[in-house]
């Protein structure tokens, strides 16, 4: 299990998606959001404290992988609060709507060249589709126009334990009635989800950073998988 992993694409009868990174150019939506922020804020100073929570949100969960809570969805809330002096229902509102909300609208424009076209080249070669992500995923892909067999946040009750373990991997390709090596993991961190399908035993291949007007990874995979067993190089 590796990187550039021999995909024996007969045998591979699920690709299993992370999301952030994975299906769209973060950058290129971070960017647009950068733009939403500093307008909202900069017409209501006041509330200026409200970039501090997102900024702390992103960083309390990169301080955790792997982190393992009974209740993860609201403890991810509960490590914001800055020792309770910051009401747990204020950072859900906040973090919900910049972060789960109000970027999909953006969404879609940010989607990796090919992606559906993937998709597409999957469902009609009868091969399941699946998301595993650290976060909530049902409302983007919905946004991005994708639609999967099984989707799965770590967040969700039945894993509530964050990337690189393997919980929610495994729990995906349970879902989908497979052993892990009949799946394909793809994502775009391999401290995170390279780890988290090696953890697995599940191969896996990580996106590569091209610039997005030259992406071509999915448009590559595509033509690669029509030709049902195949050697996927090392530089996809």
């Amino acid at each position: 299990m590796s990187l550039q992993a021999d995909i024996q694409w007969h045998k591979i009868k699920a690709v299993i998606f992370d999301v952030d990174g994975t299906l769209y150019r973060q950058s290129k939506l971070r960017r647009r959001m950068l733009y939403d922020l500093l307008f909202h804020y900069a017409l209501r100073p006041w509330q200026i404290q409200e970039l501090r929570i997102l900024q702390r949100f992103r960083v309390e969960r990169e301080k955790r992988p792997g982190a393992d809570e009974p209740d993860l969805e609201n403890a991810q809330y509960a490590w914001c609060t800055d020792n309770g002096r910051i009401p747990v229902d204020k950072v859900k509102r906040v973090v919900n709507r910049w972060m789960f909300q109000h970027p999909n609208q953006y969404l879609l424009n940010c989607v990796y060249p090919g992606t559906q076209s993937f998709f597409d080249a999957l469902r009609r070669q009868g091969i399941k589709i699946g998301i595993y992500s650290d976060y909530k995923a049902h409302d983007k892909l919905a946004a991005m126009g994708l639609v999967a067999d099984v989707v799965v946040s770590s967040t969700d009750p039945e894993i509530n334990r964050l990337k690189p373990a393997p919980d929610g991997l495994l729990y995906v390709a349970d879902k989908l009635g497979l052993a892990p090596s009949e799946c394909l993991f793809i994502g775009d961190r391999q401290e995170l989800d390279g780890i988290c399908a090696e953890q697995a035993g599940m191969p896996y291949l990580i996106v590569d950073k091209q610039p997005f007007d030259r992406f071509d990874f999915y448009r590559k995979l595509e033509d690669q998988a029509s030709t049902s067993s195949v050697t996927i190089p090392t530089t996809i």
